[in-house]
C-alpha cells in the first residue's frame, strides 16, 4: 500500500510513517497543504491521509480541489475536530473516512488498509474468498453449492468484511459503515449480527471464515483457499 500522509505535526507524522513501514507499507509525508496537494496531483497513491488544519492550504480545500479534478483516491481525514458537524462536512466533501485525534494507531492502520483494499475492487460486482461468494448485483450469497439467505444488515456486514478481507475491521468501522453512526459504541448490535452471520456462513461448514480479533474487531482472511 502506497500512502501519502499530509500532516504538519512532525511527531504524529513520524509515528504514523514508522508504523506503516513496520507493517510493510510505503508512506510518504508532506508537512504543508501546498506540498501535499502537489504530491496528490502528480503521483498515484492507494490512500491519502489528510489532516484538516494545515499551513498554506487547509485540508478541506485540498479535498475539494482533488475531488473536483476527478481524483478518486480514498482519503482518510485525520483531525482534532471531533464534532458531528465536522465529520459530516468532511464526508460530504468527499472523504472516504474520518478519524478523530487522539487515535489508536491500530485502528488507523486497519481503516487505512480497509480503504485501500476497497478501492482495489470497487468496480467488482462479485466479492469472493474461498468458497464464499457475494453477488452485489443480485444480492445473492453462496458458499460452495449452498445458497445463504441473509437479512439486509447481515448482507452489509458481510460485504464490509469481504471488501476488507485480510484486514481487521474495527467495531467503530462497522458502526460507521453499516449502521451510519446511529448506535452507541457500547451497543451489542454488532455482536448480535456477527453471531447470526456466523450461524449462516460458518456453522454448517468445516472451515470458519469470520475471525474475532480480540479487543479490536473482526476479519476474514484472504489466505483461505
Amino acid at each position: 500500500m502506497k500512502t501519502l500522509l499530509i500532516e504538519d505535526d512532525q511527531t504524529v507524522a513520524e509515528h504514523i510513517q514508522h508504523g506503516f513501514e513496520e507493517a510493510g507499507h510505503r508512506c510518504e509525508v508532506r508537512h504543508s497543504g501546498d506540498a501535499g496537494l502537489h504530491e496528490a496531483q502528480v503521483n498515484d497513491y492507494d490512500l491519502i491521509i489528510l489532516d484538516v488544519m494545515l499551513p498554506v492550504i487547509d485540508g478541506m480545500d485540498i479535498l475539494n480541489i482533488i475531488r473536483g479534478q476527478g481524483n478518486n483516491t480514498p482519503v482518510l481525514v485525520l483531525s482534532a475536530k471531533n464534532q458531528v458537524e465536522d465529520r459530516v462536512q468532511g464526508l460530504r466533501a468527499g472523504a472516504s473516512d474520518y478519524l478523530t485525534k487522539p487515535f489508536a494507531f491500530e485502528e488507523l492502520l486497519a481503516r487505512a488498509e480497509g480503504l485501500a483494499g476497497r478501492n482495489d475492487q470497487h468496480d467488482s460486482t462479485t466479492l469472493q474468498v474461498g468458497d464464499l461468494t457475494l453477488d452485489l448485483v443480485h444480492r445473492r450469497v453462496t458458499r460452495g453449492d449452498q445458497e445463504i439467505e441473509l437479512q439486509a444488515k447481515e448482507f452489509q456486514l458481510l460485504e464490509c468484511l469481504l471488501r476488507n478481507r485480510g484486514h481487521v475491521v474495527t467495531r467503530s468501522m462497522l458502526l460507521e459503515h453499516v449502521w451510519n453512526y446511529h448506535f452507541d459504541p457500547q451497543t451489542n448490535v454488532i455482536d448480535v449480527h456477527i453471531s447470526r452471520l456466523r450461524q449462516k456462513v460458518d456453522k454448517a461448514f468445516n472451515v470458519p471464515l469470520i475471525e474475532t480479533v480480540r479487543g479490536t474487531g473482526y476479519r476474514i482472511s484472504d489466505a483461505i483457499t
